[in-house]
């Protein structure tokens, strides 16, 4: 028995997203974890996923990726605009670690948060509130960096009146010559930033889904809201808001590089981001799956080896 045979009449006929072909999605996991990062026909030749054995050293490598991002950029001349996130964080510290022994300035980064906490209506947190991404941001990296860092105006947060600018902005530092880098996590749901996979059903196609660069109030899939409730809100389900603003594939498709993270376990063997990571490297590209998008672009993709496997029934 699994759960591919017992939904029907369950309480989760119609939970999950209605493009997902659940016997193919568990067809994407391979017995052999070394098998994860078989290169697939629709990965950019620049993609390049890379396997960490601990948190220390996914926090480390990821850290150092973004820092040195930052420090290529400033050494050819070129502005930068980073699309970050709040989660993954650990590599955060590490960033600030290597520009400072570095004594890189940020003056030519330009930081777009891809996401924020909201209500229906788009309204975020208040910025000093603990609970807002702009908080933990402004905690974790700008203000770490101390003198080398990034000035206050160029760093932009996903609220109402910001997030519906963040395209044009992007576009006006391209056309000068800026590169667009995008760091990010995978959401349980494979979703990117707040982007959530049940969006795919409100398009006629997929290169309308493709031009979407945002969404005010953006509703979240349940699945996500009890994701962020283990990893951020210490299981108190009740603390997660129900909406979030957010940045779309109109934009976290068009990277010049990318710098993505999965670090997704718990403990004692226990995961929540496995299978997710499945997905987004053996799926191909659907929109109903944005993750999958991912690796068509350029630049790394760092993860636990425990999340590749193998993922098998454990009683723990």
């Amino acid at each position: 028995m699994n759960l591919l045979n017992t939904i029907d009449g369950s309480l989760l006929e119609g939970f999950f997203p209605a493009g997902w072909d659940l016997a193919k999605i568990d067809a994407c996991v391979d017995d052999d974890p070394a098998s994860l990062t078989r290169r697939q026909p629709w990965w950019h030749d620049g993609f390049e996923p890379v396997a960490c054995r601990s948190v220390e050293d996914f926090d480390t490598f990821m850290g150092h990726e973004i820092a040195i991002t930052i420090k290529r950029a400033r050494d050819a001349g070129e502005q930068l605009a980073m699309i970050l996130p709040v989660g993954p964080m650990g590599m955060y510290r590490w960033a600030v670690y290597f520009l400072s022994e570095w004594g890189v300035p940020c003056d030519h980064v330009h930081g777009f948060n891809m996401d924020e906490w909201s209500d229906a209506e788009g309204n975020t947190l208040p910025p000093d509130n603990p609970g807002a991404f702009q908080f933990a941001m402004e905690q974790a990296f700008y203000g770490p960096l101390g003198d080398l860092t990034v000035p206050e105006s160029q760093r932009h947060f996903a609220t109402t009146g910001v997030l519906p600018t963040y395209a044009e902005q992007i576009g006006e530092l391209r056309a000068g010559g800026a590169k667009l880098a995008v760091a990010f996590g995978i959401g349980r749901v494979c979703h990117i930033a707040f982007w959530e996979p049940q969006f795919a059903g409100e398009f006629d196609s997929e290169d309308e889904w493709k031009s979407q660069t945002h969404r005010i109030g953006a509703k979240l899939h349940p699945l996500t809201i009890e994701q962020n409730a283990i990893t951020s809100f210490k299981s108190r389900t009740t603390l997660v808001p129900a909406y979030a603003n957010t940045i779309g594939p109109g934009l976290f498709l068009n990277a010049d590089k990318i710098i993505g993270g999965a670090d997704g376990t718990l403990g004692r063997g226990m995961m929540w981001q496995g299978l997710s990571l499945w997905m987004t490297f053996r799926h191909e590209p659907t929109p109903w799956i944005p993750s999958t998008y991912m690796p068509t672009q350029p630049g790394r993709l760092f993860f636990l080896e425990d999340l590749a496997g193998p993922l098998v029934a454990e009683c723990n």
